[in-house]
């Protein structure tokens, strides 16, 4: 059996590639939607994709499945559980696919190689798991499990996405009642067995997943710290699943929707084209189309940037911040980008469904245009010691970003909290007429939050300092969020 495992590290996605060597067919599970990766990955292994299997309707990213569907004629393999409460992938209903849906128990091969899904509800209804047994190396018991956005190194996929990110209520609590179901279930499998995830550090699905690429089923029944509480009881359990999750990204909604109607087709990827400083005048003038700024330097954007520009650096947060606050995806996008990095953007923003990526500019154009007397912009910067003088100033309101758990362990007294990642939600609430002082833990959410709602007519200062030296100088409160 070849296994590979693909990392996105900005979205902490992992997809998987299981082959059999000796028959040279191999299966991708959780494919994102730039399919090319895995093609040519299999390719270099010589084996040739014949199946695609999914293991729920994904919300973080854009599913590859119909791609390599389309594109391959690979067999789809897609769970047929969940149906009756309206997350069945309709997309591949139209009798145009070579497609077997899956219930509980279910096996399929791939060469040599048996999968067997396992249902495991609560991430969402329909989720599915799969052991793999490599019965070409003469084993007949499963090596190890594919375990989606169940089961994580170190943590639980949340059950409150469906309320939260797709805003059907009352779903959270009878979601976290069916994840402790699976997690009984999950209990009872074999110590030995490895297990192989959906997302690693840094993925908005759970609230505290490891770094650490794959793990053993034994090892989180000992250490993993949200698999602990189901071992008191279904109560202890619920509340602590549902206890301090952040606020999803805006964009979720979107690709809960697409996952489960029908992605785009994808095809070629966009290929922007570069502005010379006469063009990206004629764009700025024009005003039709969204500057994604992603130098790594806030202060210099905070210094000078594109009249209405959102600050997006391109690092880790990259998906996030365009995803949460560039709510159009048809929204032309032109990016401030270095010439190296154009192609990577272009695949993080495909993937969570930006595909109208029409131009780019480097830093060094940028600054030709300034200095040829460009339009420009300006955000203020100020430090915690003035947030302190200045907070209680009536014309004054200091707007933290941070999740609302950060927020209620402790908050500058009379802020109000409005987590960058759903911030387009707030604006009616975020007040017009004071000016926003904009702070989150160390600069890096609130630099986005704050090009964001100045490009929305606020008259906003960023906070350049970390909310530890305000600590240290400031009154702290703790409470409830007060406008989120």
């Amino acid at each position: 059996m070849l296994f590979r495992q693909i990392f996105d590290p900005k979205l902490a996605q992992y997809a998987y590639l299981i082959g059999c060597q000796q028959t040279k067919e191999a299966i991708v599970i959780d494919p994102e939607r730039d399919v090319d990766q895995y093609l040519q990955l299999a390719e270099e292994e010589g084996l040739r994709i014949v199946a695609v299997a999914e293991t729920h309707i994904h919300a973080d990213f854009l599913s590859g499945a119909r791609e390599l569907a389309e594109r391959i004629g690979a067999k789809l393999y897609l769970s047929a559980e969940g149906e009756s409460e309206g997350w069945a992938s309709n997309w591949a209903k139209n009798g145009r696919y070579n497609v077997t849906f899956l219930h509980d128990g279910d096996t399929f091969t791939i060469g040599n190689l048996v999968f067997q899904a396992v249902h495991t509800p609560g991430h969402t209804p329909e989720h599915l798991c799969y052991l793999v047994t490599d019965q070409g190396g003469g084993a007949t018991v499963p090596i190890g499990m594919v375990t989606g956005d169940f089961v994580f190194v170190g943590d639980l996929g949340r059950p409150d996405l469906l309320e939260s990110a797709a805003k059907i209520s009352g779903m959270k609590d009878p979601s976290a009642r069916r994840l402790y179901q699976s997690v009984l279930r999950f209990l009872e499998l074999p110590d030995y067995l490895q297990l192989w995830p959906g997302h690693g550090a840094g993925s908005a699905c759970g609230k505290a997943l490891g770094a650490v690429p794959q793990s053993t089923v034994g090892y989180e029944k000992r250490f993993n710290a949200s698999l602990a509480p189901a071992r008191e009881g279904e109560t202890v359990f619920v509340e602590a699943i549902l206890s301090g999750q952040p606020e999803p990204p805006l964009y979720y909604a979107r690709m809960k929707a697409y996952n489960r109607d029908g992605v785009p087709l994808l095809g070629k990827l966009p290929v922007p084209r570069r502005l010379s400083v006469v063009e990206l005048d004629r764009l700025v003038r024009q005003g039709e189309v969204t500057f994604v700024d992603t130098r790594l330097d806030r202060m210099a954007f905070m210094q000078a940037h594109l009249p209405g520009a959102l600050y997006a650096p391109f690092n880790r947060s990259f998906n996030t911040v365009v995803g949460s606050l560039v709510a159009d995806d048809q929204q032309p996008l032109v990016l401030i980008i270095d010439e190296e990095d154009v192609e990577q953007a272009v695949r993080d923003l495909v993937r969570i469904g930006y595909d109208r990526i029409e131009a780019y500019a480097t830093p060094d154009t940028l600054i030709r245009y300034f200095n040829e007397g460009g339009a420009r912009a300006a955000i203020p910067m100020i430090s915690f010691a003035e947030v302190a003088r200045l907070r209680t100033q009536p014309d004054i309101a200091v707007l933290d970003v941070r999740y609302a758990a950060e927020f209620e362990a402790g908050h500058v007294p009379g802020a109000l909290n409005a987590s960058y990642t759903r911030l387009p939600e707030y604006l009616d609430r975020i007040p017009k007429d004071r000016t926003l002082l904009v702070h989150c833990a160390t600069g890096g959410r609130s630099a986005a939050a704050a090009s964001f709602l100045a490009a929305q007519g606020y008259c906003v200062q960023y906070v350049a300092d970390d909310f530890a030296v305000y600590q240290q100088i400031g009154p702290v409160e703790s409470n409830t969020p007060v406008i989120a």
